[in-house]
């Protein structure tokens, strides 16, 4: 049963993602309709939380947007609608989840790592 699951899981699965990780900087570029039109969207910002297996792998990007005001979005690795990920700087943590990153005001530092 379950390797009939994978098979199925594996039509779905995109190949050409790059690899990321928590701490990371990354542009995620998004398919938005607005009507009958299409246009992709850029969001950028800090992984902050990776979650999930096989084809319901998802990420959580944060950013600071206007007047300070923090926002988060959570993305399927699998999804459509997300048409590639670009990773501008990799960072160095230590931890899974940077959920304390939520409580820092102003610029966020992270060391960046060098492989």
């Amino acid at each position: 049963m379950d390797q009939y699951i994978r098979a199925i899981e594996s039509e779905f699965t995109k190949k050409d993602l790059p690899e990321i990780r928590p701490g990371d900087t990354v542009r995620v570029y998004v398919k938005v309709k607005e009507g009958n039109k299409e246009r992709t969207q850029a969001f950028e910002g800090v992984v902050i939380k990776i979650r999930g297996g096989g084809v319901n792998k998802t990420f959580t990007v944060r950013r600071v947007g206007a007047a300070g005001v923090g926002v988060e979005r959570i993305f399927p690795f699998f999804s459509s609608a997300v048409e590639k990920i670009t990773v501008l700087r990799k960072g160095k943590v230590r931890r899974a989840k940077l959920y304390y990153i939520r409580d820092i005001r102003g610029k966020i530092r992270i060391k960046q790592r060098r492989d």
